[in-house]
């Protein structure tokens, strides 16, 4: 049996906000990191071999960075998709209250400080 959320509807509306507002950066980060994962060309004409070396490593960055946000997006939606449907705020594992404070710091955590850190 779930207990009431002692969360506050203006509690978990402003988390709500904090969650678009976090979204809409990652869309934002997205649009501005698109063209350092393009192609590297591969021209020695063009570019010097040192350069192409650095041109590859940016990219490879670029992409790491970019499947974090796509994994922080699916947990900020997957979020959004639990207040929905209230069932946001409670562990996966144990069913109990998680800390407001811990959502806070994470909207998207889905254990309680015991579970996650047993």
């Amino acid at each position: 049996m779930r207990h009431i959320f002692k969360m506050n509807e203006s509690g978990q509306a402003a988390l709500k906000q904090q969650i678009t507002a976090r979204l809409a950066e990652l869309a934002a980060e997205d649009a501005r990191g698109e063209d350092a994962q393009g192609v590297v060309e591969l021209d020695q004409q063009m570019v010097g071999r040192l350069s192409r070396m650095d041109a590859l490593q940016m990219q490879a960055m670029a992409k790491a960075q970019a499947a974090r946000r796509q994994l922080e997006t699916r947990r900020l939606t997957a979020a959004l998709t639990r207040m929905d449907a209230d069932e946001y705020g409670y562990c996966e594992d144990c069913g109990e209250e998680i800390a407001p404070k811990r959502l806070q710091l994470d909207p998207a955590a889905l254990k309680c400080i015991s579970c996650a850190s047993g």
